[in-house]
């Protein structure tokens, strides 16, 4: 068994759509980045790449690299499951924690957690969203953007 822990986080910035979970949230006051800036996928993404030990989602896909211009963080996490896959990886579990003041994101949380179980070609209950806020306290509680923190456990098969 091997475990790695993500963090992410981006500002928010009007004419994008708001990507959470691989969920389209909003059509308007989205987070900026050079992909969909997905924090939670992001998150999960750098969690399964340290639990292998295979660096982070910008040594795999740096931001200079206009190939990753705009591309969706599904796209990229399927690409990320392919990598562990081909080095002899399943994932075991995933737990995400979405720290954002708003939006409300109770309504979506099922919908991501079957999005990154799809994905992950795991059961639902191998996955976990949850979403908090910091009492509007700092970035996140000034609603200046989102942050998330994740941690997955994967198996050698």
């Amino acid at each position: 068994m091997r475990i790695g822990h993500g963090y992410d986080a981006h500002r928010f910035a009007e004419g994008r759509p708001l990507y959470l979970g691989g969920v389209l949230i909003s059509e308007n006051g989205g987070l900026l980045g050079h992909s969909d800036a997905d924090v939670a996928l992001h998150a999960l993404m750098d969690a399964m790449l340290g639990a292998a030990a295979h660096g982070d989602i910008g040594k795999l896909f740096p931001p200079a690299d206009a190939t990753w211009k705009g591309a969706r963080s599904t796209d990229l996490l399927q690409i990320v499951r392919q990598k562990l896959d081909e080095a002899g990886y399943r994932v075991g579990n995933a737990d995400i924690t979405v720290i954002a003041q708003k939006p409300r994101l109770a309504p979506y949380i099922d919908t991501m957690r079957r999005t990154i179980a799809d994905i992950l070609s795991t059961d639902i209950e191998d996955i976990s969203v949850k979403a908090t806020t910091t009492e509007r306290m700092g970035f996140t509680g000034r609603e200046e953007g989102i942050a998330a923190e994740a941690v997955c456990l994967l198996y050698k098969k």
